[in-house]
């Protein structure tokens, strides 16, 4: 996942040998949640859950085998991703780069990981808009007038 230009100060020069060490050195290129690898193209259903084609088997979001069963159709519901692999700080300090604070994620598994702080960084955003609005256009109009 690439680094927002604002952000890639905070980050150490060797960083993205240190991913690599991560994500293909200690992970095997794997996430290290639930299992996807990396580069391939997977199955999944949206929920979680994703066909492992190296056991033949469906995982959930954790990457225990699961059994899909039901009435529900499932083909008509399966999806296609690629997988890829980022490096991702368990505690989200980017100048704590000891390898136990370092995990390999998936793209699913770091949005799932990262969505406190997108979450804080979303509203950071409104807030700010909302008072340059307040500041330079006046209040806001009701919607519902």
């Amino acid at each position: 996942m690439p680094i927002r230009r604002e952000h890639r100060f905070f980050y150490p020069i060797d960083w993205p040998q240190l991913s690599i060490a991560i994500r293909f050195g200690r992970a095997n290129g794997r996430c290290e949640v639930c299992g996807r690898p990396h580069g391939r193209i997977v199955y999944h259903l949206g929920d979680g859950r994703w066909w492992d084609d190296d056991t033949a088997s469906w995982r959930d979001g954790r990457g225990r085998r699961v059994r899909v069963t039901g009435t529900t159709d499932v083909l008509g519901r399966v999806r296609t991703t690629r997988v890829i692999l980022a490096a991702a700080h368990r505690d989200h300090d980017t100048a704590n780069n000891a390898a136990a604070n370092l995990a390999a994620f998936c793209q699913r598994r770091h949005m799932i990981h990262d969505r406190p702080e997108h979450r804080r960084r979303r509203l950071r955003t409104l807030f700010r808009r909302k008072a340059l609005g307040d500041l330079f256009g006046g209040p806001y109009p009701d919607p519902w007038c």
